[in-house]
């Protein structure tokens, strides 16, 4: 069971991650260690050449591995990205992406996530990264 609702992760998305708001990323689905969040297709998020632009799916593999994080430890606001590397496998269709994430290694100070990004049944990117956890108590 997810330690943070689909409910409460989205309203983090709307006060606390502005910028991710304003894409319309929301989260799906969710359980302890494993995330789904979609990025509505918009024609903002488009770069030359009519493909979804990196900086879009870098954001949702992102937020999605965020997601994932909480879904284990709860809301820990101050949980952050140390690093993050995304490969860019194919150019999405013109539909909205989902993002499934799920948990590699969970340790004390660090979590490291991996975040498989989708356009319809194909896979366009693949990611990972970790995320520092902030000590407790």
């Amino acid at each position: 069971m997810s330690k943070v609702s689909i409910e409460k992760f989205n309203e983090i998305i709307k006060v606390e991650l502005p910028s991710a708001a304003d894409t319309g990323i929301y989260l799906r689905d969710i359980e302890s260690g494993r995330a789904e969040l979609v990025l509505p297709y918009s024609d903002n998020s488009l770069r030359p050449g009519g493909t979804i632009a990196g900086p879009f799916m870098m954001m949702l593999a992102d937020v999605c591995m965020f997601a994932v994080v909480l879904s284990m430890l709860g809301e820990i606001k101050l949980a952050v990205t140390t690093s993050l590397n995304i490969n860019f496998l194919r150019k999405p269709a013109e539909c909205d992406l989902v993002a499934k994430g799920s948990i590699i290694k969970l340790g004390k100070r660090l979590a490291v996530v991996e975040v498989s990004i989708f356009s319809e049944a194909d896979i366009v990117a693949h990611a990972t990264g970790t995320y520092s956890i902030p000590p407790q108590g």
